[in-house]
């Protein structure tokens, strides 16, 4: 069961802390629990109730309304507003519930509804992102185990290699070639899934070699291949303190590629990126390159 401070409860839900005690002591909306030294806390029920407030309270409904509401009323009336396509703040919440409940269909039905409604890309870019970001302070204050973690990323990544398959490629004879991977030792795909995903979208030859890929075979399929452009995440490996020589190793062995690098380890200050590597800070920046 989540343990959550008032802090983490305004990261995961957009609402300030001072609001939430209000609500808490006007409208005892939340219960908190006390520890053995008397610190509040907050459990999972305590989440999902203030996400799904969250949900309504953006949508106009006063807070007074929702008190007066038990939790079937709110679960339904945030359900009714699913039928509302400019809403992702109720999408995101109930991926959340989901997955604290590692319930696979609720989690489909959100996700296909929101695919469905907004199409791949922007559901990725408006639902999956933000959710992912929510899962990140999950993991970061302990309130998710690996198990959650992997249960999401095996939804969502069967969700893009479906459409993917789905995919009709008219590519153009001669288009230059762009080649995705992931260092050896990486294993998270989903960012590389959805950049083929992008890239294919828009007619243009990929060729994705996936996950834990070792350099060598990296070289060979360049000497073989000779795509133009290069696509990487960094998000573990390599090491934090030996990304600024992988970018030197990846810029001087392929010199003459475009290489576009993604993910949190690229994110970092101190690093000096080559003139052909190219940081990526967001998806909205490597969509933009086919725009």
């Amino acid at each position: 069961m989540g343990h959550y401070t008032i802090k983490e409860l305004e990261h995961l839900s957009g609402i300030k802390a001072h609001t939430i005690r209000v609500w808490e002591q006007r409208y005892n909306l939340l219960c908190p629990q006390r520890t053995d030294t008397n610190i509040r806390y907050y459990n999972d029920a305590d989440l999902k109730t203030l996400l799904n407030v969250s949900v309504l309270n953006e949508q106009g409904y006063k807070i007074s309304k929702i008190a007066r509401m038990d939790n079937g009323q709110i679960l339904n009336a945030v359900q009714q507003l699913s039928e509302n396509v400019s809403v992702s703040s109720h999408r995101i919440s109930a991926l959340v519930n989901a997955m604290l409940d590692m319930d696979e269909d609720k989690f489909e039905k959100v996700l296909s509804t929101a695919t469905l409604q907004l199409g791949l890309q922007e559901a990725m870019l408006q639902v999956v992102y933000p959710f992912l970001h929510k899962i990140g302070i999950l993991w970061q204050t302990n309130n998710i185990s690996p198990a959650h973690e992997h249960f999401i990323s095996n939804l969502i990544r069967q969700k893009l290699i479906v459409a993917i398959d789905g995919q009709v490629v008219r590519r153009q004879q001669g288009d230059s070639a762009y080649l995705l991977y992931l260092p050896e030792g990486e294993l998270h795909e989903l960012a590389l899934l959805f950049m083929n995903y992008v890239i294919r979208s828009y007619h243009k030859h990929v060729i994705y070699l996936g996950q834990n890929l070792p350099f060598r075979d990296l070289e060979i399929t360049y000497e073989q291949c000779k795509p133009k452009y290069l696509c990487t995440v960094l998000t573990s490996m390599p090491e934090r303190d030996k990304v600024q020589a992988y970018l030197d190793k990846l810029s001087q062995r392929f010199s003459e590629c475009t290489i576009y690098v993604y993910g949190m380890l690229v994110k970092q200050d101190n690093l000096v990126f080559p003139a052909n590597v190219h940081v990526l800070r967001n998806m909205n920046d490597f969509i933009a390159l086919f725009s």
